[in-house]
């Protein structure tokens, strides 16, 4: 829900629009299915009172059910797309992440910052017949993914401020102080390297894109060792950075003109 205003001090009002946001919020914030009577216990609002807001939200293509319950669609992450911003740095980055890709033999993902999550905007396949990656709107907590190192890492002390105070509500302070810990190493050598968490066999290196306000994106390849080994996993972290290096002068180049 929102809080940022006082309820005293708000001009207008609009329950039946403030109940759907409530519910993509929630899902959001979840980021697994939730059946309505979840919904409600979260929320706090009864069954009925949210029904109508979940057909109308199914209806418009913003929520679909599974066999889990309600779960968000890519169209919000689509409708946030079409903004000039987020198309400049898509846009600029294609290019050097196919290169990138066809140099390394392996995938290649642009991950940017959502609130206390972190979303992949694009992707390039490995070429050849093996691979991993994940699809476009992907999400992850910041605080369970490599790129959250870097998003942490690389942000101003303001940033590095707002940012804790998304996590410590949601984590508790002991698992926030060691991510804070790991992400300031990764900010100051400019790169994270580690195992995947959520696949074995996977290494994450990841390079931050920087704007002129800061870390703005990452740059991450999931690297997969093969059999034989076409580009060792030095080669592609350098190839990877070098990549970051040239879309963050880019897209430099593009907000100063």
């Amino acid at each position: 829900m929102l809080d940022t205003l006082d309820e005293d001090t708000r001009k207008y009002r609009a329950p039946a629009l403030e109940k759907g946001l409530d519910v993509l919020e929630l899902l959001s914030r979840h980021g697994q299915p939730l059946t309505p009577s979840q919904m409600s216990t979260m929320l706090g609002r009864s069954v009925s009172e949210l029904f109508r807001m979940i057909q109308v939200l199914e209806f418009r293509g913003y929520i679909e059910p599974s066999p889990d319950g309600y779960r968000l669609t890519n169209r919000l992450f689509t409708l946030g797309m079409a903004q000039a911003p987020a198309k400049n740095l898509v846009d600029t980055a294609l290019p050097l992440m196919r290169d990138l890709a066809e140099a390394t033999t392996q995938s290649c993902h642009l991950v940017v910052p959502s609130g206390e999550q972190i979303v992949v905007v694009s992707r390039i396949e490995a070429p050849g017949d093996l691979g991993y990656s994940v699809r476009i709107g992907y999400r992850r907590n910041i605080i369970e993914a490599t790129s959250g190192l870097l998003f942490y890492g690389c942000a101003s002390p303001r940033g590095r401020d707002r940012l804790r105070e998304l996590l410590i509500p949601l984590h508790g302070r002991k698992p926030v102080a060691e991510f804070v810990a790991a992400a300031e190493a990764a900010g100051a050598q400019g790169y994270a390297e580690r195992q995947s968490s959520f696949v074995r066999g996977v290494t994450d290196l990841v390079a931050p894109i920087l704007g002129t306000d800061g870390i703005i994106a990452t740059l991450i390849t999931p690297f997969i060792e093969r059999t034989p080994p076409t580009c060792d996993a030095a080669e592609a972290l350098s190839r990877l950075r070098r990549a970051a290096g040239l879309i963050s002068a880019e897209v430099g180049a593009l907000s100063a003109a």
